[in-house]
């Protein structure tokens, strides 16, 4: 790296103005100062250089601590080049000697000028110091320059007065070298690397930390270039120059502030292991005060030092304001050299001291991930206090690890077997882990109270089922039928696990329902409440009883008492059922009472029913935005909500999209589930928009063979018959499209929800046509005019109108094609607006509907609606965008009727809501 340029210039400045006043007679100390790797030698070597090239003598010496008990070492390094100093005879004592080496300088200074140069003089022995502090006062009697460095830096320990001290300000000319500005580091990386990305040079400056020598011996180790990203450990460097330096930095720094740095450094590695703690943090942590009782330092000093490091650029401080190395790689080399054990054994400590403090259990538990086995009464608590918080802030990789440290500590069979049931049910959540179900079986196998086994063998047989094993998980579950005999309330809870989970399985679902039918029949005092909600929900999707009994049983159960174990799979069976039946409000209310009563660290079947009925009113609502708002989790197979997403983004206009996430995967090898039907029927609706018809044929009708082969007739969930029917008559086959639709419609008659009824109504008015079909398509209006106003209601004004404008009532029909289009419109059903667009130019609207809000401005009226509302005048607005005014207040005249207001006072709110809700439909004439 090139020297520090800017104080190349400075020093050479200050040298020359007292070469000048040498020159004539008077001479002058020049103090350069600065901390350990400013280049205050660099600095020293190049003024000499420079000196000698201009014909000065120069005399040098460098002092260091190994020569310091030696009287006048650094003054007798002087003599080499000066004949008359071989001469001088020292007879130990100082004053003699002093007086000596005075009058010898004087002989020698008869040949101006002279520069005499003492490199870190703060090392030199004390008689030497003495001698130049007194030689000092006297050298504007002599044509000699005397330029010293001396270490300036702020260390635990108080440093020796310095050199100056006892001098007076007019006899000594000052330089303080400081660090290297961020702007002056990247130049000189930019010099040594001129194609680094700019992430590159920023890591380059940060591990420099404003050192000139540190950033050196940096991009000397990196130089071969085999670094693409700068290294967090000095391991990676080679030959290894930049660890060398910091080592070299701590030992001038003296033990007192090397073993503060150090402690600093073991504590910042405690707080790597995590997020920023915006939530952990305590201000009740005094980092200098711990620092200090960790180091057995003085605090004031520690704080200082904390202060002195910060603004010298080795330390930063963090988003919470703890001062921090200002690059990984730094704090690792200070910790080079340090003992594992050692680190280990400071992270304990740290640790307890941090407790004492009052610190939050997170910061305490990221101490002791970095040590061994503490086995003291506090350590566990914190580890699993600080594996709940984490776990409430969402960070479940944070709490995996703080159980798994957790599991180190001494534990009873008992607490073990909770200890794994937990940490097993977090590790199956982290994409990536395979340990979920060995520690779950291991946590099964050891003894424990009754309902601590249970709740492990919930959570293994919930993994095994979400990993593809619905079979091996059910069984689980019943092996513990017999052991737990004399507990009929846990067997019940066994049995209530088995039936959620057996739905991901169709023959474990057929046999778990016969069994529980069985049961009832012969004895229903021996089925718990919940297990009758099971028969409900099983009643109603084999088509067997309709939405108002089904009602009235789910609810007269929900009355019941119930226990707290049973309870989450009433409350999930009832809210699907709810959810069905189009009673979305209080479906959301029982989700929301469920998922209250769930345990985030603990696996449970009804966590992921309860999400995906969450999911299911979110969809029934037609909430596309909320639906869109993630991305679906990466998965092997498709899932709810991929088929949730699915159909959002063919119903948004999406189709790209949507045709990305379906090619993501092999429905051929995907194992059966009803989450995979779902999904068959959702790539079945993107097929229809495209008008691959003869795909999106096939995905309805292999849905609904699985539906079927599940004993799942209703079309409360998916109604695949009336999408298959609509293919059939797109396709030109009406006899099958008839069969499908009138078996549905008798089904949807049985549950009787204008959502099922309406739609059956709607499609078989389209097959049959004439005065019946549309008498049909306007009874499935009427019908869901009562309920949900969603995309089935649009869909049912739009077979209305076509038929409407095919009977020769195209006025009527335009009317209704309109309010089909403005319902698009605020549901964002972009596929169906166009689809209403479409049958308005059919009926001979000559123009199509005129959008309005927002998402109906063109660029020019909404650039100028957004300056105004941000409070331009229209002359304003015209000068800046070059329009005539007039220009300006027509397009705002068309944003004001677009968006429906009067004042330019309401723009911003309109603009804003315009966004979210995407406009509206208003008529637009017609002749």
């Amino acid at each position: 790296m090139s020297r520090p340029v800017c104080a190349l210039r400075e020093a050479e400045r200050l040298l020359a103005t007292a070469t000048e006043r040498a020159r004539a007679g008077t001479g002058r100390l020049v103090l350069l100062r600065g901390a350990t790797g400013t280049g205050r030698t660099t600095v020293l070597e190049a003024a000499a250089e420079e000196a000698a090239a201009h014909g000065m003598r120069v005399l040098r010496a460098r002092c260091s601590a190994g020569d310091s008990a030696i009287p006048f070492a650094a003054v007798l390094q002087l003599q080499g080049p000066v004949p008359v100093f071989a001469d001088l005879a020292l007879d130990g004592k100082e004053r003699a000697t002093a007086a000596g080496l005075w009058r010898v300088l004087r002989s020698y200074a008869e040949q101006p000028p002279l520069l005499i140069t003492v490199d870190d003089v703060h090392l030199a022995d004390p008689e030497s110091r003495r001698w130049l502090a007194e030689s000092a006062r006297l050298m504007d009697r002599l044509p000699i320059v005397l330029a010293v460095t001396e270490r300036s830096q702020y260390d635990v320990d108080p440093p020796a007065q310095g050199l100056a001290h006892s001098l007076s300000p007019a006899l000594v000319t000052t330089h303080t070298l400081t660090p290297l500005s961020d702007k002056s580091a990247v130049a000189a990386v930019r010099s040594a690397f001129p194609d680094a990305d700019d992430s590159w040079a920023e890591d380059c400056v940060r591990a420099g930390a404003g050192n000139p020598l540190l950033l050196r011996a940096l991009l000397d180790d990196l130089s071969d270039g085999s670094h693409p990203v700068v290294p967090h450990t000095s391991a990676a460097l080679y030959p290894g120059a930049f660890p060398a330096a910091v080592q070299w930095w701590l030992d001038s720094a003296g033990p007192a502030t090397a073993e503060v740095a150090r402690t600093l450094a073991i504590l910042d590695e405690g707080w790597d292991h995590g997020p920023a703690p915006s939530a952990g943090w305590s201000p009740a942590l005094h980092i200098p005060s711990l620092l200090a009782e960790l180091s057995g330092a003085d605090p004031a000093r520690v704080a200082g030092w904390i202060t002195a490091m910060t603004a010298l650029g080795l330390l930063r401080p963090d988003d919470v304001g703890r001062a921090r190395y200002a690059h990984p790689l730094l704090r690792d080399a200070v910790l080079t050299g340090v003992p594992a054990a050692r680190r280990r054994a400071a992270h304990r400590t740290t640790a307890e001291t941090m407790l004492h403090h009052g610190v939050s259990s997170e910061l305490v538990a990221r101490q002791l991930l970095l040590t061994d086995v503490v086995d003291a009464p506090w350590a566990l608590p914190v580890l699993q206090d600080a594996a709940s918080l984490a776990l409430r802030e969402g960070h479940i990789e944070d709490a995996v690890a703080f159980l798994r440290r957790a599991l180190d500590e001494p534990l009873s069979d008992e607490g073990r077997q909770r200890l794994l049931t937990e940490l097993g049910s977090l590790e199956y959540a982290v994409p990536g882990s395979s340990a979920a179900i060995l520690r779950l079986t291991e946590a099964l196998r050891l003894p424990g109270p009754p309902q601590e086994r249970v709740r492990a063998a919930v959570a293994l047989g919930t993994a095994l089922t979400g990993r593809g094993r619905t079979r091996a998980g059910v069984e689980v579950l019943r092996s513990l039928f017999d052991a737990l005999a004399d507990r009929p309330d846990l067997v019940s809870v066994l049995r209530q696990a088995l039936l959620q989970l057996s739905d991901k399985d169709q023959l474990v679902r057929q046999e778990a329902y016969k069994r529980l039918a069985e049961a009832a029949e012969s004895s229903p005092e021996s089925i718990s409440t919940a297990g009758h909600a099971f028969l409900v929900k099983y009643a109603v999707t084999a088509g067997r009883k309709s939405a108002k009994d089904a009602m009235l049983r789910l609810r007269g159960l929900l009355a019941e008492p119930a226990d707290l174990l049973s309870e989450p799979y009433l409350l999930g069976t009832a809210a699907v059922v709810a959810q069905w039946a189009d009673e979305l409000d209080e479906a959301e209310r029982l989700v929301e009472r469920g998922l209250a009563g769930q345990r985030p660290d603990v696996l449970h079947p009804m966590q992921e029913a309860l999400l995906n009925t969450r999911m299911d009113i979110v969809a029934a609502r037609a909430d596309y935005a909320r639906l869109l708002a993630d991305p679906p989790p990466a998965a092997a197979t498709p899932t709810n909500a991929h088929a949730h997403a699915l159909t959002a983004l063919v119903e948004t206009g999406r189709t790209a999209e949507a045709e990305r996430l379906a090619g993501a995967f092999d429905l051929r090898t995907a194992p059966e589930s009803w989450e995979l039907n779902r999904f068959l029927y959702a790539r079945g609706q993107l097929r229809a928009a495209k008008g691959d018809l003869a795909g999106a044929l096939h995905d309805f009708l292999e849905c609904g063979r699985r539906q079927s082969a599940r004993e799942v007739f209703s079309p409360v969930v998916t109604p695949w018959r009336t999408a298959a029917a609509e293919c059939h008559l797109a396709l030109g086959v009406p006899r099958e499209a008839l069969a499908l639709i009138e078996e549905e419609l008798r089904l949807a008659r049985v549950w009787n929800t204008p959502r099922t009824v309406g739609r059956a109504l709607r499609v078989l008015g389209t097959a049959i046509g004439g005065r019946q079909g549309l008498d049909l398509a306007q009874e499935a209006v009427r019908l869901l005019r009562g309920g949900p106003a969603g995309p089935e209601l649009v869909a049912a004004l739009l077979a209305l109108g076509r038929q409407l404008t095919a009977s020769g009532e195209s006025s009527h029909a335009r009317d209704i094609l309109r309010e089909a289009a403005g319902l698009a419109e605020r549901l964002g059903a972009i596929r169906l607006r166009d689809l209403a667009e479409e049958a308005l130019r059919a009926s001979g609207a000559r123009r199509p509907a005129t959008r309005t809000g927002a998402a109906s401005l063109t660029d020019s009226e909404r650039r100028i609606a957004e300056l105004a509302a941000g409070g331009r005048t229209n002359a304003e607005i015209a000068d800046l965008l070059h329009l005539a005014r007039r220009t300006v207040e027509t397009h705002l005249t068309h944003s004001y009727r677009k968006l429906g207001i009067r004042r330019r006072s309401a723009l911003s709110r309109a603009l804003a809501g315009g966004d979210a809700a995407c406009g509206s439909l208003v008529s637009g004439r017609d002749t």
